[in-house]
């Protein structure tokens, strides 16, 4: 892996928010695989109890049930900590659409209180996910920070603010912040579940269930789909980043480029099935074309990817195949 090789202190301890959930239960695993504390902190809005049950009994393990809109379970759960890894979110452009006050409240609101948090109890780093989602209507390719159009959701204005108190944070009171803009991320965990679930886990069940999916648009609408081993290298990367790199954002993705309807096929090819999809209308909010020019976070945070799309998709499909 990426990330085998990454050292810390021996009693270095790490905090994730939003632990139940995808990328979160990832990196808890991932922490606990090389020998470091985590505490996990998730109210189960979105992620899953037994992403949390399957660690629940490791000695370095510790799970907290709170919900980052309360300042108080922020303070208690960041006593201690070296570093966070702040995952927490509601994802999904669509459902922002419907449901923006939520979005501010949980997006905004906690993260910010988190931040506070990490500021009051002397966290080391504090490392956030943001989104590509902020580009926008800015049409170039590849994407770039410093790059950026209007944005086309709350979901997306929401990751724009967590940039501009992340930035903030380290200017006023020198918490040393990093914003990870992810890439369209997936692989093992992902719900495949729901109208909101992302796209890739929701297109293997129905194919394996021989369902028809749907794509929205002409499926000629292009992402950079990044594995999530990918994306905890990043994160583990961000915490050993010299302060230079603080108080800025960084693409976090392969730097590939794949055409839905590519994928589509791939996955039915993969899958040994001969189902058509439905095309159905875009979704309000999204995107046309998103890949990432990574090559700052390659320079300031020593990323190097090494899951590219086929190989990460490889792995996808068999963990979906044993666990669905």
């Amino acid at each position: 892996m990426g990330y085998d090789n990454i050292e810390f202190p021996k009693e270095t301890t790490f905090l994730v928010t939003g632990s139940a959930g995808f990328i979160g239960s990832n990196l808890v695993e991932a922490i606990l695989n090389l020998g470091y504390k985590v505490r996990g902190l998730d109210n189960f809005s979105t992620g899953k109890r037994e992403n949390v049950e399957e660690f629940i009994n490791h000695p370095n393990y510790e799970f907290i049930e709170g919900d980052i809109r309360d300042l108080e379970t922020c303070k208690k759960v960041t006593v201690g900590v070296d570093f966070v890894l702040h995952e927490a979110a509601w994802g999904s452009v669509p459902r922002s659409i419907e449901m923006p006050l939520l979005y501010e409240e949980i997006n905004i609101k906690g993260t910010l209180n988190m931040m506070e948090a990490a500021r009051q109890n002397g966290v080391k780093k504090f490392v956030y996910a943001s989104s590509s989602s902020v580009y926008g209507d800015e049409p170039t390719l590849p994407k770039k920070e410093g790059r950026e159009g209007n944005v086309l959701s709350p979901y997306a204005l929401t990751k724009k603010v967590n940039e501009e108190y992340g930035k903030l944070y380290y200017k006023l009171y020198g918490l040393e912040t990093y914003g990870l803009r992810y890439f369209n991320v997936f692989g093992r965990r992902q719900d495949p579940n729901g109208a909101y679930a992302a796209v890739i886990p929701k297109f293997i069940k129905q194919l394996l269930k021989d369902e028809q999916p749907t794509i929205h648009g002409d499926g000629k609408q292009s992402r950079d789909f990044t594995y999530i081993e990918n994306v905890i290298e990043a994160n583990l990367k961000a915490c050993q980043a010299s302060s230079e790199a603080a108080g800025q954002v960084y693409n976090i993705a392969y730097g590939g480029r794949e055409f839905l309807i590519d994928i589509y096929n791939h996955l039915v090819k993969a899958l040994g099935k001969n189902i058509e999809p439905i095309f159905g209308p875009p979704r309000k909010g999204d995107i046309k074309h998103s890949n990432a020019d990574i090559s700052k976070a390659r320079e300031m945070l020593g990323y190097e990817p090494e899951w590219d799309f086929e190989r990460g998709i490889e792995a996808a499909i068999e963990w979906y195949k044993g666990n669905l």
